[in-house]
């Protein structure tokens, strides 16, 4: 038995939790977010308790059983307290600004690189180099800090570009360890 899949999910106050056939949608302070899952799972509302089960042990359902209820936990803790992710830039030069509901980085091209965020996802930028993604859907969250991320990422001799928040980046030593014992 999935150990992820059997945990009930308590539905916090606030939260309304409507169930059609395979669709799921999830309304609470923040917003609504609806998905569709498989038929196989039987997903049930009993006293503000959220259960997901599944009809066989095939190797098919137990990987749609952890599955389904970890989307459904994230759909209900996005209404209520929504994602957030933070990202750093570092380099000498590298910052972001907002320029209206998009942002502009400056991260060492000779262009700059103008972003504009999906439906459901704010960016803040904290001084120039310090980016925070927010929204309801977890997967939109972090598909937004995925392709900023991917614009510049932490150069592994240097460690300049960008990160997220507490990323520890490995620096390779360089071409000095080679100067040493070069003859020939």
């Amino acid at each position: 038995m999935s150990r992820i899949g059997k945990a009930p999910i308590d539905v916090p106050q606030g939260v309304v939790v409507d169930i059609k056939k395979n669709r799921v949608i999830v309304t609470g302070t923040k917003g609504e977010l609806s998905r569709s899952f498989n038929p196989d799972m039987k997903i049930k509302l009993d006293d503000n308790i959220l259960t997901v089960s599944r009809p066989s042990d095939g190797r098919q359902h137990r990987s749609l059983h952890g599955l389904t209820r970890t989307l459904i936990a994230n759909m209900v803790k996005g209404v209520s307290q929504g994602f957030e992710k933070d990202l750093e830039i570092v380099g000498v030069g590298y910052k972001a600004e907002k320029s209206g509901d998009k942002i502009v980085l400056r991260v060492g091209y000779s262009h700059l690189v103008e972003m504009t965020p999906p439906s459901g996802v704010s960016i803040d930028i904290e001084g120039t180099n310090k980016i925070k993604i927010k929204g309801i859907d977890k997967e939109a969250v972090g598909q937004m800090a995925a392709v900023i991320r991917a614009v510049r990422p932490p150069d592994a001799y240097k460690g300049k570009g960008i990160r997220y928040a507490g990323e520890v980046v490995r620096l390779k030593p360089g071409k000095a360890g080679k100067a040493i014992g070069g003859t020939a």
